[in-house]
């Protein structure tokens, strides 16, 4: 212990780092702050540096090829020690950091903590907001299976729609026009030292402000900011009732980053880490990319959104929603604090986390992405295949193994994507529905390329079928007309 301390002094003595260190821990806050309230901010910080610990040990097996990404994931959940752990804290730590850092930016606008003098502070937040969601898409990208591939492909079709500027952004983006060799190098790059070091940067800001303006105190019923007397009032709070953070008022903030820790460690050991899945191939058109979690209610959106007003909502909606939280303290800077009084931002806090919610919910099964694993191992019924023939039969098995269902109802199971099949052959004539197959429709790609013309006319001949009891299939009645 001695020679530790000798150490100790030998350091402090050069680099003079002590007395900064204590009067930054010592800082006063205002005693009601020592609540559970305020934990979000030092939790999500925790949480950072767990990233940085973690991603650093994948970076050392993590090979950032289009070849050799996909291998070294799996190499890291089957063959290095302990990889799939530190996999599955890493995923599952960037999970709980974009939730504690949403969580924490809701608390501070219930709380008013982004009016005067607090507006940087407020403003380095919702940059770090931006970062970590940033960080949470350009890890998935890095997991490089076939949700990342294809993710990745709708993310560069919606920065191509930039005006101007939109193939600049997908050539930095992916290192060309298409996702290629370039791209993961790219995108690891931005992951590993871009955003973390961006992120390091506002952090440091951001804890900078909080400890030079001081943290928020608690919002009083009736306590209003205004310019001229705020900061004389809140440096007489200090006086009169503040505490120093440690040791005084940090033992909330220890608590629950302990907390945090062993939840995230806990997912990590009974769920596992995410993918990767199956491999990217290019090739594979009938796949339903989905986001990770915090995603899905851009997802549902976009799925519900008529063709025609997808460009106008993915370029106006983000940058109308950040220049609001941007300019936020600039135009409601001063006033009550108190939620209490302030029931329109109540209000807005509940619609959008009921809205959030409902559409993470419906991302899972929305007609854009239905459940993929939900009937795609289901047989066809067997009320379809009674009485068929083998040609008809034959049909059956290349709608199952082609994972039509996956998109369109049968027999009430399976996509809602499409429309159901069991009336499709009242619909559509034998030739529509080639044509349909073959060369694809609306939402429906063209399966010509992938299907033999023994599978067409086996396909075609099972959905001739596909009609009610006692009601004739459709038929082309200029053809008719023409029989003698």
């Amino acid at each position: 212990m001695r020679l530790i301390e000798r150490v100790g002094r030998w350091f402090d003595a050069r680099v003079q780092l002590a007395n900064t260190a204590k009067g930054v821990l010592s800082h006063p806050v205002p005693r009601q702050t020592a609540s559970w309230f305020y934990v979000f901010g030092s939790a999500a910080l925790i949480v950072f540096a767990l990233q940085v610990v973690t991603g650093i040990l994948l970076a050392l097996i993590y090979v950032p090829s289009a070849g050799e990404a996909w291998s070294s994931l799996q190499t890291l959940n089957q063959n290095v020690s302990a990889g799939w752990f530190i996999r599955a804290l890493h995923g599952w730590g960037s999970n709980f950091m974009v939730a504690i850092v949403l969580i924490h930016m809701v608390q501070v606008f219930l709380f008013g903590a982004y009016k005067y003098p607090r507006e940087l502070t407020w403003i380095a937040g919702v940059l770090l907001l931006l970062l970590t969601l940033g960080m949470a898409f350009t890890g998935q990208v890095l997991r490089f299976d076939q949700d990342a591939y294809w993710g990745l492909g709708i993310g560069a079709s919606i920065s191509s729609r930039v005006p101007f500027i939109g193939h600049a952004v997908v050539d930095l983006l992916l290192g060309g026009p298409i996702i290629a060799g370039a791209t993961l190098s790219r995108f690891f790059a931005f992951h590993v030292f871009v955003v973390p070091g961006l992120l390091i940067a506002f952090v440091a800001l951001h804890l900078l402000l909080v400890i030079k303006v001081g943290i928020n105190e608690w919002p009083m019923p009736g306590r209003i900011v205004r310019r001229e007397t705020y900061v004389a009032k809140y440096h007489e709070l200090l006086k009169r009732d503040g505490i120093p953070y440690f040791p005084a008022a940090i033992w909330e903030d220890v608590i629950f980053a302990g907390v945090v820790l062993l939840s995230i460690a806990a997912c990590a050991v009974v769920l596992g880490p995410f993918g990767p899945g199956g491999q990217p191939d290019p090739t594979i058109i009938q796949t339903a990319p989905k986001p990770d979690f915090f995603f899905w209610w851009l997802y549902t959106v976009l799925s519900y959104l008529p063709p025609a007003a997808e460009t106008p909502f993915l370029l106006i909606a983000p940058a109308v929603g950040i220049a609001f939280l941007i300019a936020l303290p600039f135009f409601a800077g001063e006033g009550e604090k108190s939620w209490k009084r302030r029931p329109i931002a109540v209000l807005v806090v509940l619609l959008v986390a009921v809205g959030w919610g409902a559409l993470t919910s419906l991302g899972a099964h929305t007609p854009w992405s239905p459940v993929m694993d939900a009937w795609s191992g289901e047989p066809v019924p067997a009320k379809y295949l009674e009485g068929r023939t083998a040609l008809e039969r034959h049909g059956a098995l290349v709608l199952q193994l082609k994972q039509c269902r996956n998109c369109h109802a049968l027999g009430e199971t399976g996509g809602k994507r499409g429309p159901p099949l069991d009336e499709v052959a009242v619909r559509l004539t034998q030739d529509q529905l080639i044509r349909q197959v073959v060369q694809g429709g609306g939402n429906m790609p063209a399966y010509g390329k992938n299907l033999s013309p023994a599978e067409t006319t086996a396909l075609v001949a099972f959905l001739e079928t596909l009609h009610p009891a006692g009601q004739a299939p459709a038929w082309n009645a200029s053809q008719r007309a023409t029989l003698p």
